[in-house]
């Protein structure tokens, strides 16, 4: 699995530094929905969804962050730390968020608005979509599709 971590441009002198992200300049797409992630327990896992056409940039802006990435052919796992970059978590990645730090935040960008038909909760759900989507040969002949 290909895993794009996108650095940012950080201005900033004595009294301090900033990051500014703009859609389709800092971020690869428009930006349509923003949330972000806080108060999070160590021992929690978040996320446990795929999405079946939405982008979103992860960032941590504070702490850090473990992500579990599968894109249906195994999982890689990221962690965020630097408030500098992001990851972009394209359709059809399973993502799990775990190890959050005591002071973790998690800004997530997205390029569309809330839908709750796009996501794929049921991890075996998804291998048979993300199967299909990569081998539509395959969905043809599936016995459970």
């Amino acid at each position: 699995m290909d895993i794009t971590r996108i650095p940012f441009q950080i201005h900033g002198d004595s009294r301090g530094m900033l990051v500014a992200l703009e859609g389709m300049r800092d971020v690869p797409f428009d930006i349509r929905r923003v949330y972000y992630i806080f108060a999070t327990q160590d021992s929690v896992r978040r996320g446990q969804h795929a999405h079946r056409t939405l982008t979103q940039m992860a960032v941590a802006v504070r702490g850090s962050v473990t992500f579990l990435l599968d894109d249906g052919t195994g999982p890689a796992e990221v962690t965020l730390d630097d408030p500098a970059s992001g990851v972009l978590i394209g359709p059809m990645v399973w993502r799990e968020l775990h190890h959050f730090s005591d002071d973790c935040v998690v800004m997530v960008l997205a390029d569309q608005v809330y839908d709750p038909t796009d996501y794929i909760a049921d991890y075996d759900q998804f291998l048979r979509e993300a199967s299909a989507a990569v081998f539509p040969e395959v969905a043809t002949a599936w016995p459970g599709r």
